[in-house]
């Protein structure tokens, strides 16, 4: 057995390796890189297709003036059944192909700080990769496997996300307790119900203390659609309106501002024909500033600097009662005051549904009130104000703990040691 083990967080905004040494039973270091891949534009198309990943990705992208193929959220594409491939330059990547740049990245910072190759990783996973659809379930996790084997490793286990954060949690804690985690990310919220008790710590079997686990597809990236949808779009014609015919006026179509509002619909517009039916429409409005900064947006790959300035008010939400949402790019200009009061209803149907979920989970799972002892939130999703405020609201009596949130969870996959034990018992 190889002294050390990874535990892997794959995740839709960053992706996070802890590593364990089993000889010291301690986590010897963490290593964390955005989840973005990054393919330069005119590449030789004899010779293989490079792409870079995380920080180096969205540095190169920005240096190289936006151009070439940006990927995030990479994780939403896992349990999409009709996405086979995408093709990039002279070559074809399915979604295992394009998850292993990212998984390759962090086991050779890995295996290059332990001196030698590690094969071994516990890999966390959501409890619902969509929303309960167990074939969508089964094909996610299928490709999640796939990649890292792709990626070097032959020894791999995984854990539900929110449990991995509770074992996180458990090292802090001196008395027994039963906590419902709270694992709120960019793509997905989980909970897990667990009896938490520091003298098992590294137990072999933790089955028993599992009382319930269940999630929702809903996250961060959720907000930011929202946002993008509603004080966004307006800026790039949403409410235009164009001549369908002479003398009559009709909203342009939907789908144009849908698109813009999620990663994995952005490269709808990537195809020669959405395109022209772009500029057409852009002839029949009379050739409006609105639309054309839509054009701008799509023809200058912005989509990218867009969301980062959204993700930018969002953080400064969740510390300060306002912010400005500003984008400043080629012919676009943004400059609006957002409240949070506003923020708060932008964000509020999403929220609602985060809420009606635990709502049913406490009741399928027969959790009263008086059951939990404490609380413990993670992720980056969890810092936003109106997240604090539902489980502040919804549990007056019950403390709430928080741990690293963008690390707690890499860190629970490296004690989950017993996954390994279990197999081979």
């Amino acid at each position: 057995m190889q002294k050390h083990f990874y535990g892997i967080d794959f995740g839709t905004t960053n992706s996070v390796l802890s590593i364990f040494d089993r000889e010291k039973s301690e986590i010897v270091k963490t290593i964390s890189i955005p989840s973005i891949l990054y393919f330069p534009i005119n590449q030789n198309s004899d010779t293989n297709i490079s792409s870079l990943t995380g920080d180096e990705a969205v540095h190169a992208y920005i240096k190289e003036g936006m151009k070439g193929r940006f990927m995030k959220s990479i994780k939403q594409v896992l349990p999409i059944a009709n996405f086979h491939e995408t093709r990039i330059g002279n070559q074809q990547y399915n979604a295992a192909d394009l998850v292993s740049l990212i998984l390759s990245k962090l086991k050779m910072e890995a295996d290059e700080f332990i001196g030698y190759t590690c094969y071994s990783a516990v890999l966390g996973r959501p409890v619902f990769f969509d929303d309960g659809d167990l074939l969508k379930d089964n094909l996610a996790q299928a490709r999640l496997l796939q990649a890292a084997e792709k990626s070097g490793f032959t020894n791999v286990r995984f854990q539900f996300e929110p449990i991995s954060a509770a074992l996180s949690y458990e090292k802090t804690i001196s008395l027994k307790e039963k906590v419902l985690v709270a694992d709120l990310g960019g793509g997905t919220t989980d909970f897990t119900f667990i009896n938490l008790d520091p003298l098992k710590s590294g137990k072999v079997d933790r089955r028993e203390d599992i009382l319930a686990t269940g999630g929702i597809y809903i996250g961060g990236d959720s907000f930011d659609s929202s946002f993008m949808w509603t004080k966004g779009t307006p800026h790039f014609g949403r409410g235009v309106k164009y001549e369908s015919m002479p003398g009559k006026m009709s909203d342009l179509p939907t789908s144009f501002f849908q698109n813009i509002c999620s990663w994995k619909e952005m490269n709808f517009f990537n195809s020669p024909k959405a395109r022209n039916s772009l500029s057409q429409y852009f002839t029949y409005t009379r050739k409006n500033e609105l639309l054309k900064n839509l054009l701008t947006l799509i023809d200058n790959n912005l989509g990218f600097t867009i969301f980062q300035s959204i993700e930018k008010t969002k953080i400064e939400l969740s510390k300060k009662n306002v912010s400005t949402f500003l984008f400043s790019k080629l012919d676009i200009q943004i400059k609006e005051e957002i409240q949070l009061e506003e923020y708060n209803t932008i964000i509020d149907t999403d929220v609602v549904s985060i809420q009606k979920y635990l709502d049913k989970f406490l009741e399928i799972n027969n959790i009263q009130i008086s059951d939990i002892d404490s609380l413990f939130l993670t992720g980056g999703t969890s810092m936003v104000g109106a997240i604090q405020t539902l489980f502040k609201q919804k549990f007056p009596q019950i403390p709430i703990h928080s741990g690293d949130n963008f690390l707690s969870v890499a860190q629970g996959l490296a004690l989950s040691e017993y996954l390994f034990k279990e197999k081979s018992a």
